[in-house]
């Protein structure tokens, strides 16, 4: 259902695009986030499903999917709403990039909940394709073009080594495509232990490590998020990273219990990596786009830390994060599209003095980059402590301990930029904010961004002291899923799969 109603979303967009022209442009994006809501407001009356196996057992709408799938509509809400303006200003057609942005969304929702490999790469390539179309979407910029192209070929080498894992899982589960059954055929035939499944584990974890841009997977991440659109990176950060998650739960837990300590070393790897990269590269950007790239290439290895765990409070603090990260990001992103509509430039030293004459904008870019950070009392800071916290009671104690020390390295380049923005005297301001037009609240097509603003703004607020109720509901997608217990009983017999646990698989 929740996915139907995009895609009859998507349909109503082109047909209404196609019948009314180009004066309908403006409540297309409405109409859209009408029914990414209304898809929202599906998904709730699907949780705790008694029933949640589809499309003859391909696609699991367990809880788990459903939060994972909420990210993703959400997402892609907030995105369609800050995008209205700036491809207006692109002078391209809203109607198209809203239709690209509705396919990537049903992409995204079907890889969160797919058990199937064949659903899993159609899924994954949806997502995907549309992505590629929506970075050179501004086709007169030449920046566009290129991080197109970059994001392209990488994305199709990845697509490649992805797809090489799965055939091999294919083969050696006897021909088998669910993943369920995958698990029974390769601990049927006793193959949880040989060189093929670890093969299968490295190629997968590339191609996954792609889609959540971690290190050393990253190299589109910086290219891509300078040169894209900016509401399609807001897209990319949040939507896509949480579909890559689910993907890395789903296919871990159910495919590869007998390797456990195999890919916990991998994404340990990978968690590191990311975690050290993306903060200390950080450190040298001058344009805010490619700083937030590198910050989400370290995001992502802190919510590994989750991943690593292989406990259930690992993964409610991973959805947690996921959660919160959503609207910390989205709100950043919106307040670099405000300035770069309103200066044209996205350089860092160009925020200088911004606090003079646009105090909202400051504000809404501060909370959001300190929330990033980890700064308490913001959502960001207890979506950290959860984290670490499950690291720590899973005795990752060096993962914990490198995640505390490059999240001190993060707070130095976040708060450059507020000090910049904040505290610079007025003759240190830069040309582009001593030009910068006069701010008023019925600019023609800037509501809908002020709007963002406002709402992820007080998100991002209050989300830290609404803690507690928002870890209760993460902890109950992972608790309320059957998937978690199936794969601890599992974990626990790898001394080799006996009979009875065949059974209970």
């Amino acid at each position: 259902m929740p996915e139907g109603i995009v895609i009859i979303t998507l349909l109503g967009v082109l047909t209404i695009d196609l019948i009314v022209g180009s004066t309908s442009s403006r409540w297309i994006g409405y109409l859209a986030v009408t029914g990414l809501f209304a898809a929202i407001v599906a998904l709730y009356f699907q949780w705790d499903n008694t029933n949640p196996i589809s499309f003859g057992g391909s696609f699991n709408a367990d809880n788990f999917g459903i939060i994972f799938r909420g990210i993703v509509a959400l997402s892609a809400a907030i995105t369609v709403l800050i995008s209205i303006s700036y491809i207006e200003q692109s002078k391209t057609a809203l109607a198209e990039f809203i239709a690209l942005l509705l396919t990537a969304t049903v992409g995204g929702m079907f890889v969160s909940g797919a058990t199937d490999l064949v659903m899993i790469f159609i899924s994954l390539e949806t997502l995907s394709i549309s992505s590629y179309l929506m970075t050179g979407y501004t086709k007169g910029d030449n920046r566009s073009n290129e991080a197109a192209l970059k994001y392209l070929l990488i994305g199709a080498a990845s697509t490649g080594v992805f797809l090489y894992g799965v055939s091999l899982l294919y083969g050696l589960s006897g021909g088998k495509t669910q993943l369920d059954a995958i698990a029974y055929g390769i601990s049927n035939g006793h193959l949880g232990q040989s060189l093929a499944i670890v093969i299968a584990l490295v190629f997968m974890t590339a191609g996954i490590g792609f889609k959540i841009s971690a290190a050393p997977f990253h190299q589109w991440t910086p290219d891509v998020y300078e040169g894209a659109p900016t509401p399609v990176i807001a897209f990319l950060s949040v939507g896509s990273k949480a579909a890559g998650f689910a993907l890395a739960i789903r296919i871990l837990t159910n495919v590869f219990p007998s390797l456990v300590e195999e890919w916990e070393l991998v994404f340990t790897t990978l968690a590191v990596l990311s975690m050290i990269l993306g903060n200390v590269v950080a450190l040298a950007q001058t344009s805010m786009k490619r700083m937030l790239a590198y910050s989400s290439i370290a995001q992502a290895g802190f919510v590994m830390i989750g991943l690593v765990a292989g406990t259930e409070t690992g993964y409610a603090s991973m959805v947690f994060y996921l959660l919160v990260y959503l609207f910390m990001n989205l709100c950043a992103f919106t307040c670099v599209i405000l300035f770069s509509l309103r200066t044209g430039t996205d350089q860092i030293s160009e925020y200088s003095g911004l606090y003079q004459k646009d105090p909202t904008l400051t504000f809404g870019l501060s909370i959001s980059l300190l929330s990033l950070g980890g700064i308490p009392p913001l959502a960001g800071f207890f979506g950290k402590i959860y984290l670490f916290w499950a690291g720590w009671q899973a005795e990752l104690y060096g993962l914990v301990v490198l995640g505390l020390i490059t999240s001190v390295v993060s707070i130095y380049y976040y708060i450059r930029v507020v000090k910049m923005m904040v505290v610079k005297e007025p003759q240190e301001m830069s040309e582009v904010v001593k030009n910068y037009p006069k701010i008023t609240w019925n600019l023609p097509g800037f509501r809908p961004l002020q709007i963002v603003l406002i709402v992820t703004l007080i998100a991002t607020s209050i989300a830290g002291i609404l803690s507690n109720p928002l870890f209760t509901l993460a902890s109950n997608s992972i608790t309320h899923t059957s998937m978690f217990p199936n794969s601890m009983v599992e974990i626990t017999q790898l001394g080799g799969i006996g009979p009875s646990t065949t059974e209970e698989l």
